[in-house]
């Protein structure tokens, strides 16, 4: 910079000498000539390389200096302006805009498939059934939520175990492993061994510490309301919400007392909902009214909550993507050597209603996309605006040198 402003004086002081002399010398003496061709040399020099050519195109002095040889007089103060510009320095480039960083578009995620497992005692085989044709079909379920002979199954494939594995655990289940009659009671079987069994099945594991996302609905017997246990002993939760009023104890949790879920949410899809389920399938399984008498004192007895529970069922199950409904009317509530055909017909029914899953799932991952798509579309655009905006921000200087560096290009 003192280099500069030394060169410069230099300059100005012979444009200055010139400028002194009398009308009709300025430009006609030998020593002008001289003068001339040393600036021109020099002018040419520095234009040859790098800094000293950005520095004569931005502050053409030398060329200042020839015109003034000139015309002396008209180009003195404009041989001023050039020594204020070259003494001022290089101009400082302008603290560059910040780049805004536009959120980047996720890939999809997956549909978060839930099943909600209805009451049913002996039919419950069924949902053994349906799971298996779900995971056979790619829809493997990711939440699941049970009521009475639904939460025993659920608790077990919120363990881990697919449809084969319960399929193999079902066809060795002993009914005497789950079922200890006590009479004088509150009901006929005390329900701790059907707690035991299912807790030896998952470990003795609690519910929040299961695989998938589990939950057990129960009626509370105090006051009737909906309870949905999420976290806790996963035995006495499925003991709760299979405790058939009248034929099991009532279970005591804390300071209540709990019956079967399905005098409140036969089929329970808010339960699944509430865990997280973007796409639900329902598994009715209750008994409908045939005309005929049940028979059996269970079976009077699980008919008689699916007839007291059957408009608040029908409103839960609109509530469902889709629902599912094997035939197991003709399998009695207690009739446990007809495991194997429970299972079967809801293998059956699950395959009747694959392409009305497969389509609304198909349907919702489009939506999904789509959502996908316009948000990539956007954070495109917003990085364009944001690189447009840092160039537009540059100092003059920057903009003649074209310097963009400090713009990311989207």
């Amino acid at each position: 910079m003192v280099l500069c402003c030394m060169q410069v004086a230099a300059v100005i002081a012979r444009i200055n000498r010139l400028a002194l002399l009398p009308p009709g010398q300025g430009s006609a003496t030998p020593a002008n000539d001289a003068v001339l061709n040393e600036l021109h040399s020099r002018h040419y020099h520095r234009s040859s390389s790098g800094r000293a050519r950005v520095f004569s195109l931005a502050f053409p002095i030398d060329v200042f200096a020839m015109i003034a040889l000139r015309c002396p007089r008209s180009l003195a103060l404009l041989s001023m302006l050039g020594l204020l510009s070259a003494c001022g320095g290089e101009p400082r480039p302008a603290t560059p805009a910040p780049v805004v960083q536009a959120p980047s578009a996720e890939a999809p995620k997956p549909i978060k498939i839930g099943v909600a497992l209805g009451g049913g005692a002996a039919k419950g085989f069924a949902h053994i059934g349906v799971i298996k044709m779900l995971e056979a079909n790619g829809f493997a379920p990711v939440v699941v939520s049970g009521t009475s002979a639904g939460s025993v199954v659920g608790a077990l494939y919120a363990s881990g175990m697919d449809a084969f594995q319960m399929q193999e655990k079902a066809v060795a289940l002993d009914q005497t492993s789950i079922r200890d009659v006590r009479l004088f009671s509150g009901g006929l079987v005390q329900g701790q061994k059907l707690q035991d069994y299912v807790n030896e099945q998952l470990g003795g594991k609690p519910i929040e510490k299961l695989r998938k996302p589990f939950a057990a609905v129960a009626t509370r017997l105090e006051d009737g309301e909906r309870t949905v246990f999420v976290r806790g002993n996963a035995g006495q939760a499925v003991r709760a919400s299979s405790s058939i009023p009248g034929v099991f104890e009532p279970v005591a949790i804390g300071k209540y007392h709990f019956v079967d879920g399905g005098v409140v949410s036969p089929v329970p899809v808010d339960a699944a909902r509430q865990l997280g389920a973007e796409f639900v399938v329902a598994v009715d399984i209750s008994s409908k009214a045939s005309g005929q008498n049940p028979g059996d004192l269970l079976g009077t007895v699980n008919q008689s909550i699916s007839i007291m529970g059957q408009r608040l069922g029908e409103a839960e199950l609109k509530r469902a993507d889709v629902v599912v409904r094997p035939k197991v009317n003709d399998i009695g509530s207690a009739d446990f050597n007809q495991r194997g055909a429970a299972i079967l017909e809801g293998e059956r029914a699950a395959m009747a209603v694959m392409p009305q899953i497969r389509a609304k799932i198909a349907q919702l991952q489009a939506a999904r996309s789509s959502a996908t798509r316009t948000a990539a579309d956007q954070a495109k655009a917003a990085r364009q605006q944001a690189y447009e905006r840092c160039l537009e921000q540059r100092s003059r200087w920057e903009k003649l040198r074209g310097k963009d560096e400090a713009c990311v290009a989207p």
